[in-house]
Parts: C-alpha cells; sequence; structure tokens
C-alpha cells in the first residue's frame, strides 16, 4: 500500500477543509473587527490624557503575555465552548499592536502642524479627523496588519474550545502523527496570514478620503463572514457531538463509528480537558471519553453499550524495549509490582480524584502505593537514569508518577520523568528513538492505532482482553523489539457518552440506539 499523498489527502478532504477555513476567516475577522473598534478609540484617549497610557499600555501588554492555551482556559467559565471564548481571547491578543499604534502614529504627528491647524480655527474633533488621524493612518493599519497575523496564528488554537477551525487539522495531525494532516491545516493558515497582510498593506498605501469610504462597507462583510461561520459550524443534527482530534482519526474512533454504525455524528472538534464539563453543561449532548475517567462519575454520565464492538479491550500495561530491561535488569520486576493492583472502578476513582477534587498526581500515586504497601522511601539514585514518558491526560500522570516513587524506593536508578507528551504516535515515536525508555500504553490502542492489522486478524484477537494483549506483545516484540509487560489489571477504552438523564429520556442505551435516533425524522 503506497502512502498518501498530501495532494490526495486535500482532495479527499477538501469539504472540511473550505469549511475549516471559512471557521477560520470568520473568527479572524470579527475578532479583527472587534480590536479595532476596542482598540483605536483607547489608543485616541491614552494620546489625549497621556497619565492614562503606561497603564493602559501595560495592561494591554501582561495580557499578550498569557500563554493563548491558557487563556482560552479562563474564558471557558464565563463564556463556555465554541466562538464566543475564541473571538474574545482572539480579541485580547489583536489589542496591543492597535493601541500601541494609534497612540504613538497620534503623538508622532509634527506639533508644528498641530498647532497650524489650531491657528485655523479647528476644534478638537476636527483636528481629530482632519489632521492627526489622516496623518497617523498608516502607523493606526501597521498595528492592524500586526494584530490580523497574529490572530491567524493563534486562531488554530479555538479548535480547543470547539470554535474549529484550520487547528482541527493541525492538532489533529500532530495526536495522529498525520504529516498530511498536520500541513493541510499549517500551509493554508500561512496563507490567510500572508493574504490578509498583503491586502490590509494595500489599504495602508490608500489615501484616507478613500479609506473612510471602504470602512463603510466593513459591517456588510461581518454580516457574510459571521453568517458563513454559522452555516458551517450548525452540523444540523438533533444531538450535538464533541470529539477529541484523535479520536475523529482512528478506526476505534470516528471512523469506525462510519464504517461499522453507519453513525455521521456531525461532531464538533473539542479537547478532552473540557468535554466532560461541556457534556454536563448541556453545551454537548454526546462526546467521546474514556471509560475509566473519573470526570463520568463527577458529571454523571452514562456510557453508552458498545455493541457492535469497534471498541477492543484497552489494558493497560508499561512497554519498553528488550534492550532497555537487558541494561537496567531491575527494571521489569520493580515495574510489574503494580501489576494486577488495579480494576476498573479503583482507576475511575483515582481519576475522579485527579479530575474533579483536584488532587495531585503525586499525592494520589503515594496514597496509593502506601495503601498497597508499596511506597518506600526514595533511596540516592546513584545508578542509571530511567526517563519515563506519558500521554497528555491525568490518568497517564498518575502512572507516571507512581512508577517513579517505585523505582526511587526499589532501585538505584535515578528517574526522569517526561509527560504530557501528546498523542499515542509522539509517545510511540519517542520510545522507539530512545527519547524515552518506557511509557503506559493500551492494548487496543496498540492492535489498531500502532499494528494495524488486517480486519479479520482485529476481529479474531479483539475477541478477549487475553487474546489481544498476546497478539499485540509477540507483534511488537517481532516488529519493534519492544515488550509489553504484565497489565495492571484495568480496561480503560474509548466510549461515547451522554448525560444520564437524557440518555433515559431519549432511550438511548448503546451506539445503535443513538444512530437510530438520529436517523429519525
Amino acid at each position: 500500500m503506497t502512502q498518501q499523498s498530501l495532494w490526495q489527502f486535500i482532495v479527499e478532504q477538501q469539504d472540511k477543509l473550505l469549511i475549516q477555513i471559512v471557521q477560520h476567516l470568520g473568527l479572524t475577522f470579527v475578532s479583527l473587527l472587534l480590536a479595532i473598534v476596542v482598540g483605536v478609540p483607547l489608543g485616541i484617549l491614552i494620546a489625549r490624557k497621556r497619565l492614562f497610557a503606561n497603564p493602559v499600555l501595560g495592561t494591554a501588554g501582561i495580557l499578550q503575555t498569557v500563554p493563548s492555551i491558557a487563556l482560552l482556559g479562563f474564558m471557558i467559565p464565563a463564556f463556555g465552548i465554541g466562538a464566543t471564548p475564541a473571538i474574545v481571547a482572539l480579541l485580547i491578543y489583536a489589542l496591543l499592536p492597535i493601541i500601541r499604534n494609534t497612540y504613538t502614529g497620534i503623538t508622532g504627528v509634527d506639533p508644528a502642524v498641530i498647532e497650524a491647524a489650531k491657528a485655523m480655527g479647528m476644534n478638537r474633533k476636527q483636528l481629530l479627523f482632519k489632521v492627526e488621524l489622516p496623518l497617523a493612518m498608516p502607523v493606526i493599519i501597521a498595528g492592524i496588519r500586526t494584530a490580523a497575523v497574529i490572530n491567524v496564528g493563534v486562531a488554530t488554537l479555538a479548535s480547543f474550545v470547539a470554535a474549529g477551525g484550520l487547528g482541527e487539522f493541525i492538532f489533529g495531525g500532530i495526536s495522529l502523527n498525520n504529516t498530511n494532516m498536520i500541513l493541510a491545516g499549517a500551509i493554508p493558515a500561512a496563507l490567510l496570514a500572508i493574504i490578509l497582510d498583503q491586502l490590509i498593506a494595500v489599504l495602508q498605501k490608500t489615501g484616507y478620503r478613500r479609506l473612510r469610504k471602504i470602512l463603510f462597507i466593513i459591517p456588510l462583510i461581518l454580516i457574510v463572514v459571521v453568517g458563513f461561520y454559522v452555516l458551517t459550524s450548525n452540523s444540523g443534527n438533533k444531538l450535538k457531538a464533541g470529539f477529541t482530534p484523535e479520536f475523529m482519526g482512528r478506526q476505534d474512533g470516528d471512523i469506525g463509528l462510519r464504517s461499522v454504525y453507519g453513525l455521521n455524528a456531525k461532531p464538533t472538534i473539542v479537547s478532552d480537558a473540557i468535554m466532560y464539563k461541556a457534556a454536563y453543561d448541556k453545551e454537548l449532548d454526546v462526546i467521546s471519553g474514556y471509560s475509566t475517567d473519573g470526570r463520568i462519575k463527577a458529571f454523571d454520565l452514562y456510557v453508552l453499550n458498545d455493541d457492535k464492538k469497534i471498541f477492543p479491550p484497552y489494558f493497560a500495561a508499561p512497554i519498553i524495549k528488550t534492550k532497555t530491561l537487558q541494561k537496567f535488569p531491575q527494571l521489569k520486576e520493580v515495574l510489574n509490582l503494580l501489576a494486577g493492583k488495579f480494576n476498573d472502578s479503583v482507576m475511575t476513582d483515582l481519576n475522579y480524584r485527579s479530575d474533579y477534587l483536584h488532587q495531585t498526581p503525586e499525592k494520589i500515586a503515594k496514597d496509593f502505593l502506601r495503601k498497597n504497601g508499596l511506597l518506600k522511601t526514595p533511596r540516592k539514585g546513584s545508578g542509571g537514569t530511567i526517563r519515563i514518558g506519558s500521554k497528555i491526560f491525568g490518568e497517564q500522570y498518575i502512572l507516571t508518577e507512581m512508577y517513579k516513587m517505585l523505582l526511587e524506593g526499589y532501585t538505584d536508578y535515578k528517574v526522569e520523568t517526561k509527560t504530557g507528551l501528546g498523542g499515542t504516535k509522539i509517545c510511540f515515536d519517542a520510545l522507539t528513538n530512545d527519547a524515552i525508555d518506557f511509557y503506559p500504553e493500551y492494548t487496543g490502542t496498540g492492535l489498531l492505532v500502532l499494528l494495524k492489522p488486517t480486519e479479520s486478524t482485529i476481529k479474531n484477537v479483539s475477541q478477549s482482553a487475553e487474546k489481544t494483549y498476546d497478539y499485540v506483545n509477540s507483534e511488537f516484540k517481532k516488529q519493534y523489539g519492544i515488550e509489553w509487560l504484565k497489565p495492571l489489571g484495568f480496561n480503560n477504552s474509548y466510549a461515547l457518552m451522554m448525560r444520564r438523564e437524557q440518555s433515559q429520556k431519549l432511550k438511548i442505551k448503546t451506539i445503535s440506539d443513538l444512530k437510530n435516533y438520529l436517523d429519525t425524522p
């Protein structure tokens, strides 16, 4: 089978790509226009009242230094998910260059020109619109150009709050290690930034009088862009679904739901960090998730029965190269101390403490090890260094801390943790390239995402957890020189879930029930 080219991917995904481009433009235009409406008057104000200049510019500067993903996180409690928090965050990022350039442009007008205008009898309003703004306009538009380019780039993060845009492809590609998917989002985003920059550059060279006439068509442009954004964001389904970027590209995810169940949920792309709360707040009705996630209990969600079995067993176990086990002889025995110490309810409770009670992974890990008689005082760590990796969700952080404490207590090895490495492929590539020594993986993920066997093989080995484990362990040894250590005992499979109250009201208990409900007129 030949590898799919970038062009083939774009042709195949052209409808989705067009929708993402429209959404990206909508977010950028709306936030930029709002930033102009807020930023230009503020710049004029501080140019008039110089006392306020430093506080206003300083505040705008501080806001722009807040990491964009953190700023989006701050917006969610106030505005929920969707376009609103994304637009507000983009507005904040665009303010500094617009305010600063407006202030600089007006204060930079030659004082002699100002005096001449006053001598001609101009009042303050006439002085502003007939002298200061026309002379300052090239500098102001330069600030708008900068803000536009910033917004195009930051708008890629809007997909984390289910606002759409080209970030859906970019972050989906990162999660799945799909270069074509990353480029299909990154290249259009870069081109949009260049095109928008050049269009505004043309305006920058336009005379002030002509520019004032052009400004009258901006409301029309805004209405058209918002209209297109609303149309492309509306799924048309009776229930609003939200799936993670990685789930969208997996066979045991949206692809499997379409091929096996015939279910087209028309999902919004959303970060798993916020989708459970979004379901609880009724902003989403159906979400993808993990069967042992603590937020299921916290938000009273109902896991739909996978009646056609597209989700294979997902038993967790450390995976590690055979040569690493040979290099560190004590490693296997110590890591296997956790084997069989978990079940689904135990892991769900640990995740609940992390996801809902906000206890730290260190505290959760220490309490668990102490309860099971496995906690020991750390040794000096004078031996070799073991590097533990993890994916970017709470359960992995907890397991990483447990392994760290075990290794420090039972061996003389030094331990480094490299947490939050992203999706499956990033962690696995780090392992195969010797950037880490081991990380916790799931048998179903190893089967469907990393090995990708034939459908008949998947059907055969997915019949039991033992068969799945034996198959992935055998194939990983053959293909990669990597071993699966003993399973921890819990099964954290992918799942679709809804609010319990809603599933009972609509009588949706299985994924097939969901499909039938969505297909009913």
